[in-house]
């Protein structure tokens, strides 16, 4: 079996936890918060970290289970039609569950307390939504388990997956970045931005899970039976 790094695959992955809208939305509201220029960096280093310990360990210790760099083993394969199925039921969760057109969806209630977060709950509550939450957890997983059963070397590895964080961050990072820049103009587009996505929040993660799961169970299968 063709043990070269799926690029386009690993590229999907990253931009399907890049798109969660819910911590977009959270770090913007921090940015609208008295203490943004504290919370919002604080929340970015959280999310990176969330993503970058979780991904780790699994490449760390579960790295080498993932087979040679000929055959991807039968616990690879299984792994994947495992998660498959978990972002696919998740995946089917978010989709019913999503608001109609005429309902307003209502914001968790910890994000009514954005503007009190210090550095340390910024922080944690980027690390929280990183690395915790199912969809992002399970393309995480997904991610380093493509990457140790390619033939890449261990050096190697540990680059590409640091790449793959970065790219899984962007969409926190890039706000963040664009506040510093243009200060206070940068509000009313911001506002824009955060209001559609928590508007259509369970829409784009229903279809992300839905499309990312059937692809992560047909990998898996068809690997097993080839």
């Amino acid at each position: 079996m063709d043990s070269t790094l799926d690029l386009g695959s690993l590229l999907g992955m990253a931009i399907g936890i890049a798109l969660s809208p819910i911590p977009i939305a959270a770090v913007i509201l921090m940015l609208f918060s008295p203490k943004a220029r504290v919370s919002g960096p604080m929340f970015v280093l959280g999310w990176i970290l969330g993503l970058a310990i979780v991904g780790g360990v699994i490449l760390l210790f579960g790295g080498g289970s993932a087979g040679t760099n000929d055959d991807p083993s039968v616990a690879a394969l299984i792994v994947k039609i495992v998660l498959g199925i978990l972002l696919l039921l998740v995946g089917v969760r978010q989709w019913r569950n999503r608001p109609r057109s005429e309902e307003e969806p209502e914001a968790p209630k910890w994000m009514r307390a954005i503007d009190s977060f210090g550095a340390g709950k910024s922080a944690g509550m980027g690390a929280l939504l990183s690395g915790a939450n199912p969809k992002n957890l399970a393309l995480n997983a997904a991610a380093v388990v493509l990457i140790a059963q390619s033939s890449l070397g261990g050096g190697a590895e540990w680059g590409v997956f640091a790449v793959f964080v970065v790219l899984s961050s962007l969409t926190v990072i890039l706000p963040v970045a664009y506040y510093f820049i243009a200060g206070r103009r940068a509000e009313k587009m911001l506002d824009s931005m955060k209001t559609w996505l928590m508007r259509n929040n369970a829409v784009i993660i229903g279809v992300l899970l839905l499309v990312f799961g059937v692809k992560l169970l047909a990998d898996g299968i068809l690997g097993l039976v080839s």
